[in-house]
């Protein structure tokens, strides 16, 4: 369905899709949006429904895509692939455990972490920012905000590795094992948490989901557990996919790179803009629940639509010159996080961890180069970011 150069540049196919056909019709019952326009709009239609089941020949299809019978029951929980009323009372109650208390300790230990991880890492010389860096920040800030013990972040990495795959489009019979067993792993983990939990309280997130718990509208053990596993494996795959397409962006550009480090107080903007220029979620899927006019294109019922967050955000209708990688843009309005109610949850803790790492990283390092030009891409489509990103350092005067 996408070619193989995706991985590594699908820009110039988003453009020509864009151009050509901003509605476009795979032929395999998925229409693939890449226009800015259409993009948002959809986001926000009430047609269009992120409930799997919405899907015409749900089962047979889902079959196909390579989710069997027990994937199917995990993904139906999960708040996004949920609509209203589900996804608004799953949602609701993990927003108030997600309190701005809680956001504001995590902002205050953020710099902490990032300081220590990257004192780990040699001050000259070589590093890899994915392995010594980017993915151990995110999932240490998420692991205390859950509560859980970060010395698992190697098994959390492990299987939140294994399990991204089955969020793709589609997904072959071997990956949909191997993410079958990282989901009973995860499953298995959380519940022994909630179970911890229950008997003696903390201050995180678990125990205030389940200190949250009413009457009214009460999750069950299960939303909770697959819930819990969505928030520390997005949570962390998309911070560490934004730090490694982001850091690599900057040295791509090194007039915007030293334009940073020149001035700080950009680093707000910066974020956003590296966020627009290469996220880490590429995609998005909807179903239609009933025939969508648009762009000349009739979408029928119960269709597929992947929105493409990528090549919306380098529409040239609604963003000037979007190939260039600028700092300064001020535009906020990309959609690299979604948008309309399943617009991220964590979005704000998203941007905290995003500036702390950049604002570390160049405070660490007065000297960052590439080793190499080329870089390897994770084989997904979905998600986007480097598989490493070799480095070469040397450390600021103190």
């Amino acid at each position: 369905m996408f070619p193989p150069e995706m991985r590594t540049d699908p820009y110039p196919i988003y453009r020509q899709l864009r151009e050509n056909a901003p509605i476009f019709d795979t032929g395999q019952d998925l229409w693939l949006v890449t226009s800015y326009e259409h993009a948002y709009a959809l986001l926000r239609d009430p047609r269009s429904s992120k409930n799997l089941r919405n899907m015409d020949d749900y089962e047979n299809r889902m079959e196909l895509a390579g989710r069997t019978a027990p994937m199917r029951a995990l993904l139906e929980q999960l708040m996004s692939f949920n609509d209203a009323p589900d996804h608004t009372r799953i949602r609701g109650r993990f927003q108030r455990a997600f309190s701005p208390r809680l956001v504001q300790r995590l902002r205050d230990h953020a710099t902490e972490i990032a300081e220590d991880l990257l004192g780990r890492a040699p001050a000259d010389g070589e590093i890899d920012l994915v392995a010594d860096f980017a993915w151990q920040f995110p999932l240490v800030l998420v692991a205390e905000m859950l509560g859980v013990p970060t010395s698992d972040r190697e098994r959390f990495h492990a299987w939140s590795r294994d399990l991204a795959p089955a969020f793709e489009l589609v997904a072959s019979p071997e990956v949909g094992e191997t993410a079958l067993r990282a989901a009973g792993e995860f499953v298995a983990y959380f519940e022994e948490l909630l179970a911890e939990r229950e008997r003696a309280p903390q201050n995180d997130l678990v125990s205030g989901l389940l200190n949250a718990e009413g009457d009214a509208d009460r999750l069950s053990e299960k939303e909770m557990v697959v819930n819990l596993i969505l928030i520390l494996a997005a949570g962390h795959e998309t911070v560490m996919n934004l730090i490694g397409n982001g850091t690599l962006a900057l040295l791509r550009h090194p007039d915007q790179l030293e334009l940073l480090r020149s001035r700080p107080e950009l680093l707000d903007d910066a974020v956003e803009e590296l966020m627009r220029y290469d996220c880490p979620i590429q995609l998005t899927t909807r179903i239609a629940t009933e025939e969508i006019e648009m762009a000349g294109q009739t979408i029928p019922k119960g269709a597929r639509m992947a929105i493409s967050l990528a090549a919306a955000n380098r529409d040239p209708d609604r963003f000037p010159d979007p190939d260039r990688l600028d700092l300064t843009r001020g535009d906020r309005n990309h959609l690299a996080l979604g948008g309309g109610v399943h617009y991220c949850l964590g979005t704000a803790l998203a941007r905290i961890e995003a500036a702390v790492a950049f604002r570390t990283l160049l405070d660490r390092y007065e000297r960052i180069e590439l080793v190499t030009e080329t870089v390897e891409y994770r084989d997904t489509v979905l998600l986007r970011g480097v598989k490493a990103l070799p480095l070469r350092v040397s450390a600021a005067q103190a």
